[in-house]
Parts: C-alpha cells; sequence; structure tokens
C-alpha cells in the first residue's frame, strides 16, 4: 500500500484528498508548509508525494531539490495552476515524477499511480519504509497547527522522556487525557500500559481498593483477589483524570505512595514496590481548592512537577476546520459513510461559535451531521436543522452586542445628564442605585 503525503497550504484541500485516499485504500498524511513537510518526511518516508507548486515558506521546486538529494526514491506529483505549467515543467527537471493542473481531479492523479505501479522502472520499493509507523499520523491522532497547540506539543517532547510527574490543566472536553497519552506514548515506557482512572466517579469507600487493590475476604464484597490501578499501571503511565475530586483520605495514601513507591493492598501484610508514573489532570482551581483544605498542597506539589496548560478550542480558532476534518475522516470510518468535506458557509460558523464543549463537543457536532448527511458535502442548512444553536449562535450574539453597546451608551447619557450623580442618572434611567452601580461595573463604564 502507497504511503501519499500532502502537501498543500490550503488545509480543507489537503484534508478533502487525505480522505479520498484514504477511502482508496491508501495511507495519506497532509503539511502545510515545506518546514512541516519535511519533518513530516524525515520521521516516516513516504513513497509518494503529492505537493502544490506555491507554499507558504517557498517554492515547490525547492522542496523537490532538497527531496531529491536526500531521498531520491520518493515519487513526487506537482500540483499547478495553468499559469505555472513553466515551473512545472522546471519541476520535472529537477526529479518530479509528473504534475497535475489544479482545480485537481482526483481520479487523474490516480491514473497517474497506476500508469506508475505499471511501470517497473518506477516502481517504488515497499521495503525502504519503516517498520513501524508513527503513532501521531494514525487515524485518531492529529496535530493542532495554531501557536497554542505547538507550545503545548513542545512541551510534551520536552517532558516525556522524563520521569517527572505532570499536571495537566484544561477546561472540560480540550483533550488532557489525549496528551496524557501522548507523553506516555512519546516516553521510554512507552512499550508499558497506560492506565486512565476518572476520579470524579471513583468512591470514596472503594478507592484505596480501586488504587492499591485488596485480597479475598479483606472486606464484605471481596470474594476475590483484584489488582489495584497502580499494579495495572506497573512499569507504565497512571492517568488519573478530575484529580480534585478524591477525598482528603485518599489523597494522604496516594502522597505516602508517591514517596515510597510502595503500595499495599487491603488486607494484605507485605507492600508491593510498583514503578509508575503519574500524570494528572482536572479543570479545578486547585489554588482555590488548596486554600479551602479540600486539596493537600503537599500532594498538588509532588503531582505538579511539571505543568501543561492545554487551551481552549476558541482560543485555537485556526485550528477548528483542521480538526473538524479529521472527525470527519473518522466519523466515515466508524459509521461508513462518504462525506468528503464542508462548504464555506458551516466552515464559517463553526469560526464565530464559541465552542463551550470544547473538542469534545466539535467532534460530537461532526459526528452528527456526518449521520445524518445524505450528500458529499455538509452544507449550512444541514447545520440549521440539525444544530441550530451553531447555526443561530453568531446572528444571536451579534444582537447581544448590539444591545450591550445601546445600554452602554444610554448610561453614559444619563450620567452625563444628571453630572455624574449616580442617584439622579438612576432615576433617568428608571432604575435603582444599586443596579445602576452593577451595570457600570459590568460594562467597566467610569464615573
Amino acid at each position: 500500500m502507497k504511503d501519499i503525503l500532502i502537501i498543500d497550504d490550503v488545509v480543507t484541500l489537503g484534508l478533502m484528498l487525505k480522505t479520498w485516499f484514504l477511502k482508496k485504500g491508501f495511507q495519506a498524511r497532509t503539511a502545510i508548509s515545506i518546514s512541516d513537510a519535511k519533518k513530516n518526511i524525515q520521521e516516516q518516508k513516504p513513497d509518494l508525494i503529492i505537493s502544490d507548486l506555491r507554499l507558504p515558506d517557498g517554492s515547490g521546486l525547492d522542496l523537490i531539490k532538497w527531496v531529491k538529494e536526500h531521498y531520491s526514491d520518493i515519487v513526487i506529483i506537482v500540483m499547478t495552476s495553468y499559469a505555472d505549467i513553466q515551473t512545472a515543467v522546471e519541476c520535472i527537471r529537477a526529479g518530479a515524477y509528473d504534475y497535475v493542473a489544479k482545480p485537481l481531479n482526483p481520479e487523474e492523479v490516480l491514473k497517474k499511480l497506476k500508469t506508475l505501479e505499471n511501470s517497473e522502472e518506477k516502481t517504488v520499493s515497499q521495503s525502504s519504509r519503516p517498520a513501524s509507523v508513527n503513532n501521531n499520523q494514525n487515524i485518531g491522532f492529529i496535530r493542532g497547527n495554531s501557536v497554542e497547540y505547538k507550545k503545548v506539543y513542545e512541551y510534551v517532547d520536552l517532558v516525556a522522556p522524563t520521569n517527572l510527574s505532570v499536571f495537566i490543566k484544561g477546561d472540560s472536553g480540550v483533550g488532557k487525557e489525549h496528551i496524557a497519552r501522548l507523553i506516555h506514548e512519546k516516553s521510554h515506557r512507552a512499550a508499558g500500559p497506560f492506565v486512565p482512572v476518572d476520579c470524579g466517579v471513583m468512591s470514596k469507600e472503594l478507592s484505596a481498593s480501586d488504587f492499591f487493590g485488596h485480597i479475598r475476604g479483606s472486606f464484605t464484597g471481596a470474594i476475590q483477589d483484584k489488582k489495584g490501578h497502580f499494579v495495572e499501571a506497573n512499569k507504565g503511565t497512571l492517568f488519573l483524570d478530575e484529580i480534585g475530586n478524591l477525598s482528603v483520605d485518599t489523597q494522604m495514601q496516594l502522597l505516602r505512595v508517591l514517596q515510597e513507591k510502595k503500595i499495599k493492598p487491603v488486607g494484605a501484610n507485605k507492600e508491593i514496590p510498583v514503578d509508575v508514573r503519574v500524570v494528572t489532570a482536572t479543570n479545578e482551581d486547585m489554588d482555590k481548592a488548596i486554600a479551602s483544605g479540600k486539596f493537600r498542597s503537599d500532594l498538588f506539589h509532588r503531582l505538579n512537577e511539571f505543568m501543561i496548560q492545554v487551551p481552549t478550542l476558541e482560543e485555537c480558532k485556526e485550528d477548528i476546520s483542521l480538526f473538524a476534518h479529521h472527525f470527519l475522516q473518522i466519523a466515515n470510518a466508524e459509521i461508513n459513510k462518504n462525506v468528503i468535506g464542508f462548504d464555506e458557509k458551516t466552515l464559517e460558523l463553526f469560526q464565530s461559535y464559541n465552542w463551550p464543549g470544547n473538542i469534545r463537543e466539535l467532534k460530537n457536532v461532526v459526528f452528527k451531521l456526518t449521520l445524518v448527511s445524505q450528500e458529499q458535502i455538509i452544507k449550512s442548512e444541514l447545520l440549521k436543522e440539525t444544530v441550530p444553536a451553531i447555526y443561530n449562535y453568531k446572528h444571536s450574539n451579534h444582537l447581544a452586542s448590539v444591545k450591550d453597546a445601546q445600554e452602554i451608551e444610554r448610561i453614559k447619557e444619563a450620567l452625563k445628564k444628571a453630572n455624574n450623580n449616580k442617584s439622579k442618572a438612576a432615576a433617568l434611567l428608571e432604575i435603582d442605585r444599586k443596579t445602576l452601580y452593577k451595570r457600570m461595573t459590568l460594562y467597566n463604564i467610569e464615573g
């Protein structure tokens, strides 16, 4: 099976091509620039590159020369507009196999690939590919391109090879478990188990048994021996989500295990040594939890040897289209559909929405739209029928902004007429003085 790298700075086009090639049985991934492409190629050498000629950080011709210098057996097909035909010819002279005109017809590319496979001289050797596939290129994962996400990945790469305990902070739905898995996969413990635990649903009475295990007969209902999460995660990573929900008693037990690196199952006489890296996450305000006595400060400092703050989706608007197409690809595979993209208005509405549920909400919306879509392109009309809250958000948000602006103007006008006397201004506005102060604070009005 051919491994294809598609290089184009138009994210929507790249992801649509990727989806199309995956449906045809190829492995496919995308890059948006020359620097991104070089890194991609170095991590996992493709059999075939399909590249646009005009890229944000240089010419496709420069990339071809670099590829042919370092990886002479990679086949390259160039995408070009009519105006760039002469440059496309130069690319072929530099080592490209062929070119295709834009707007691109994927079937034309497939014909060229079949011609390529039938040519003994141009056949790409599958043995040149690495034995192991980079986990970051599988269907379940895609990297965000925003500055905020790149910072997160830099921190992951920095801390993963160490044994430091990592504390992941972020709102609900931002993908904290995903970041924890990345840390595990990039660590020297990657061959060991990754054990996720939701502390939010853990009962106070059974937490010791859940964490450390128990022996048969140690309490009512213990009809057989049980391994705890620490034993299950031995030589690997234990991910504790919503860590702020643990009882103070459990926190004390957890602190002791982290210090001693030994556990004692409920009802047992002997301690068991464990080698576990702990990664934790929460969306709570831990400073407030510590100040109120809800969470032990010594345990927090033990868990927080390195912190990673995961951004909200609203902070990374430029990644919404990328993530939406990625989830579309997953949805197609899981529910056996063949939807290839979104129309411009739908993507525009995605961009304008505030996504309170973050990436999890975006994934759920894309799955829902993919399931009900009867066409290959998801249109805004379908979004209006299926998720009206997103369709109407931009309009309602605009109306709210207009209303706020009008209210601010009314308050300022009343204050001016009353010569900044709050009681008189409140009377003019037909509200009480206390309400006026609240609204002045809300709208940051001085006076």
